[in-house]
């Protein structure tokens, strides 16, 4: 499998805008800014790191299921199972993590329509008119990116590549344009069933992702979180 070269993609479509809030002049990213209205949230894993990488992006659950990102939640039960999803993992850890604040303006969320000033200005930047009715949902919305960005990789002069590979990076795409225009996260309820129990949320820069604590933790025979069994690991 060839390996697309995103480079030709960056400078020739949309996401090397340098009048974008979050380029600089070169096409790279700015740092995010400290904030002190932050959040905590959970990440589970089998590895041991001192900060987030989406290098490693499949390396977890092997899935782009809710968007290119890293993916958090509000449960330290939920992260302690995922970091389980390494059958051959030995070890397990959960990373206690903080955010900035997640507000209407800065996110899209599963099954929830997306605020119309995100729409307007995913439309002004991406040049096209976005249907209605990929906005009556966030995932529709991410998906719409995703595919649109999917068809235009398969455009450019990349060589052969497997569908597989499109849709990854297709995704890639969609949030780093998802960036661009001022969204840093994706959310969806820890339970379909009972949304008010908690929150996952799927960060997509990394950048913005503070670790705060580091705890080995013991699952039993079905991935359970087994409750006093945490200890902090110094990182």
């Amino acid at each position: 499998m060839d390996e697309i070269n995103l480079s030709y993609f960056y400078k020739n479509r949309y996401l090397c805008n340098a009048n974008s809030p979050t380029m600089n002049r070169n096409g790279h990213r700015h740092e995010p800014q400290n904030t002190d209205a932050v959040n905590p949230y959970y990440h589970g894993s089998s590895a041991l790191f001192n900060r987030f990488d989406l290098a490693h992006v499949l390396t977890g659950a092997s899935k782009v299921k809710f968007g290119y990102g890293v993916y958090l939640t509000s449960s330290f039960k939920s992260a302690a199972h995922y970091s389980g999803a390494n059958k051959e993992a030995t070890t397990h850890y959960v990373y206690t993590v903080e955010i900035p604040e997640i507000n209407e303006d800065n996110h899209i969320a599963f099954k929830q329509p997306v605020n119309p000033k995100i729409v307007r200005r995913a439309e002004n930047k991406l040049g096209v008119s976005i249907p209605e009715k990929k906005t009556f949902d966030g995932k529709d919305f991410r998906k719409f990116l995703a595919k649109h960005f999917e068809e235009q990789l398969c455009l450019a002069p990349f060589g052969e590549n497997d569908k597989s590979t499109y849709q990854l990076q297709g995704e890639k795409l969609a949030s780093e344009f998802l960036i661009s225009v001022g969204v840093d996260f994706i959310t969806w309820p820890y339970s379909w069933k009972n949304p008010a129990s908690g929150t996952n949320v799927c960060v997509l820069d990394e950048n913005n992702i503070r670790i705060i604590k580091v705890e080995q933790v013991d699952l039993d025979a079905e991935q359970h979180f087994i409750a006093g069994s945490e200890k902090e690991v110094q990182i």
